[in-house]
């Protein structure tokens, strides 16, 4: 094609982008007809009862007011986020409610009182992070708009006002791709999957779950420009993707003398990914590229992520290299905007392989090329692997404690509630914080354990620790929507057992009902032998909940709890039923080995149909929420691949090294899944000690990977969508029929002590 006219083709097609895709507008100026349309999509109905006024910040920081004139409540803040903050202090302390993944604990407040006393607050914190990359694929892969409009409203009332924001940027990249020369055919094998896209954006695979189609692409550009506009009208400042090196592999082809890195990720053996030098001078010109056709897209809070080294090693361990490296990625942002601010995940610093890699030399030479005043990190997993100590507080560069707690989306209660209500108040006297900016939330995955994240949203608006034994007994209230006497003993006891203070790493110690079969304490992602509390001391909470539930059936919180801690101690229980299968079987007892793998499968029956009573923990509502995005039969095929894949085999057929990290504790995949796999195992395993064989557990994890993909792809297996059952009669019914013997069983674990 001639030069000249391709260069004018180029040209006509930025002009048109700029007319077909509006940019959404970061105002500086807040507006009251958002907080209005807060509070009415929050307490429907009832914003006649408010007055918002706007007031300046404190020094710098973000502040509000709650008082009354004896006819409305006023509301005041510098913000959306700081006014729905307000909203939200006054709807915990006064109207005895609050908003939590579950929805409302019991439903809108009857009455709003007028009788207040004046409050003021003042955030030490400047940046309030939230989200993960993971989060993204783990929890809102599917999410449509009514679920992020939730989602938003829920962040503003907790103060959050720096949310991760990375939809829709597969659009933005086939644009800029498209004015490179790659032909949608070329891109077929770089976009993986919805499902998957937390991995695509953190250079870890290409394609996996594709090819994606077109009509995910549009909508998703469109669900991103309504995020991000209720991000910022409410004042919140969205952290935008930014250029990582990662590219096509059709890019290669077309250019061959590009400087690339063939990558390989989580033991993905033969599934690489491209990653462009930061020195290639085509770096600079992607990343520029990218940034601005996202812009004209999107519009720009100057905020940007750029992960270039998750989990994966960087091709040199020089320091000179790693300072080219990162000062060459902020300089493609600064190109296209001069204000830029990289907020780096910190994961890098902190994984396994890259706690080693990352020393102090090469991270304060990789951190010291950036100014300090346009690099935010973000220490992803403070709580339980902080390097700040280690860094000097990462070397000058303004930082973020955060929590990570969640990985995967894993189902099980869990976390360090005491050292959450006292370590980020801690902190802010700390006298080594160094420029220590903020708090946020970095979990893999949300909507489960909220205790902990409300309480550690506490510390938003305050600087002192949290007497957690005061603060839980608002939270039953809240939750509950009234106080009791039994529930309150229930959350004594949990926070002795799965909330007490332990040095668990990654999450809750999974039950062996979603870990792969086996004769071990252990396998895979469950680490079962790494529990720190014994089932015996927990299922007490169980007794006090079941007594409690006479008085609070019907509270919605109160009966998403009950479910869960009887969830919990069935998942427990299941623990001491495979010692026990395992005991029988090595001693030869074939009678008793097959009585109790019956009792095992019959336990994942009891908690199937306990898990049917509560739409949060329905396998059929995951797929269903997939499937609606679908525009044919054959995209419907696969959004049910990808969500069905995402929670069990984890990828690939042949890449089985992470299956099972997404094991939740799910209706359907308990029946359809899990119980299959350990009927299969008890059968085989049976089989083999009548026989007098030895059992050939290789040969049987190879089978149950062939299996499991055939589960994967088994779309005319259904699963419900509503809830069946009542939760309170199913979980007095599970109560009767197992808490007597799971009163008296415990498998104590060797390492329990040292976790404490």
């Amino acid at each position: 094609m001639n030069r000249k006219i391709f260069l004018f083709l180029v040209l006509l097609t930025s002009l048109i982008n700029v007319n077909m895709y509006a940019q959404i507008k970061y105002s500086k100026t807040p507006s009251k007809k958002a907080c209005f349309d807060l509070i009415e999509r929050v307490v429907p109905g009832s914003s006649r009862h408010f007055e918002v006024d706007f007031i300046p910040p404190e020094d710098g920081k973000d502040v509000f007011e709650v008082s009354s004139d004896g006819k409305k409540i006023k509301l005041s803040g510098n913000n959306g986020v700081s006014v729905a903050s307000a909203l939200n202090y006054y709807l915990k302390n006064y109207c005895n409610f609050e908003l939590t993944w579950n929805g409302p604990g019991n439903g809108i407040p009857a009455a709003f009182p007028l009788e207040v006393d004046a409050v003021r607050k003042v955030s030490p914190h400047t940046y309030r992070y939230y989200l993960n990359y993971c989060t993204f694929s783990y929890s809102m892969a599917w999410w449509d708009w009514e679920r992020w409009e939730r989602e938003i409203d829920w962040m503003a009332l907790n103060g959050i006002n720096m949310p991760l924001a990375i939809t829709g940027q597969e659009a933005i990249w086939k644009r800029v791709y498209a004015r490179m020369g790659l032909s949608d055919e070329g891109l077929k094998d770089f976009f993986t999957g919805p499902a998957y896209f937390g991995w695509f954006y953190m250079n870890n695979m290409d394609g996996w779950g594709g090819p994606l189609p077109q009509s995910w692409i549009d909508s998703h550009e469109e669900l991103q420009k309504k995020i991000l506009k209720r991000e910022s009208e409410l004042g919140m400042k969205p952290v935008l993707p930014a250029f990582t090196g990662h590219v096509p592999k059709s890019y290669v082809r077309h250019n061959p003398e590009a400087l690339v890195d063939s990558v390989y990720w989580h033991g993905q053996i033969g599934y690489n990914t491209y990653m462009l030098n930061p020195n290639d001078p085509r770096f600079a010109e992607i990343g520029k590229a990218f940034l601005e056709e996202q812009t004209r897209t999107y519009g720009t809070s100057h905020y940007y992520s750029s992960d270039i080294f998750n989990e994966m090693m960087p091709p040199s361990n020089e320091p000179e290299y790693l300072a080219k490296t990162s000062k060459a990625v902020y300089s493609s942002m600064q190109s296209a905007d001069p204000s830029a601010v990289w907020v780096m995940q910190g994961w890098l610093f902190v994984s396994a392989d890259g706690r080693k890699f990352w020393t102090p030399e090469r991270m304060n030479a990789f951190l010291g090329a950036v100014p300090d005043d346009n690099m935010i990190i973000l220490e992803l997993y403070s709580e339980n692997r902080p390097r700040w100590r280690d860094t000097q507080a990462y070397y000058g560069k303004p930082w973020i404690w955060n929590m990570l707690h969640n990985f995967g989306g894993n189902t099980g209660l869990y976390g360090k509630a005491r050292f959450i209500a006292y370590e980020p108040a801690r902190m802010l006297k700390e006298k080594k914080k160094g420029n220590l900016s903020g708090i946020g939330l970095t979990m893999e995955a949300i909507e489960q354990n909220a205790v902990i994240y409300h309480l550690m949203l506490e510390h938003v608006w305050n600087t002192d620790p949290i007497n957690v034994d005061e603060w839980i007994k608002g939270w039953i209230s809240r939750r509950y929507g009234a106080c009791s006497e039994s529930a309150a003993e229930a959350w004594k006891v949990m926070l002795n057992t799965v909330y007490r203070n332990n040095k668990k790493d990654q999450g809750p110690a999974e039950s062996m009902l979603s870990g792969r079969p086996t004769f071990n304490e252990n396998s895979a992602w469950t680490w079962t032998d790494l529990n720190y509390y014994s089932n015996r001391d927990f299922v007490p909470a169980w007794k006090h909940m079941v007594e409690a539930a006479d008085d609070l059936a019907g509270s919605n919180g109160f009966e998403y709890d009950l479910v869960d801690v009887t969830r919990q101690a069935m998942a427990n229980y299941a623990t001491a039923l495979h010692r026990q299968a395992a005991y029988t079987y090595w001693a030869g007892d074939l009678e008793t080995y097959e009585a109790v793998a019956k009792r095992f499968l019959d336990l994942i029956d009891d908690m199937d149909r306990l898990l049917a009573t509560r739409e949060e923990f329905l396998l059929g509502k995951w797929i269903s929420d997939a499937k609606k995005w679908a525009s044919s039969e054959d995209e419907k095929i696969l959004y049910e691949m990808n969500a069905r894949d995402l929670v069990t085999v984890w990828g690939r057929r042949d890449c089985p090294e992470i299956s099972d990290y997404s094991c939740r504790h799910w209706n359907g995949l308990m029946s359809s899944y899990y119980k299959e796999r350990w009927a299969r195992f008890f059968k085989m395993t049976a089989e083999a000690l009548r026989e007098g064989k030895p059992w050939d557990q290789k040969s049987f994890y190879e089978y149950i990977r062939q299996w499991g993909w055939s589960w994967v792809n088994d779309v005319e297996n259904t699963f419900i969508v509503e809830p069946v059952g009542d939760p309170v009669a199913v979980s007095k019914e599970m109560y009767a029929k197992y808490y007597d013997v799971i009163s008296r069983s415990d498998v104590r674990k060797q390492h329990r002590n040292e976790l404490e």
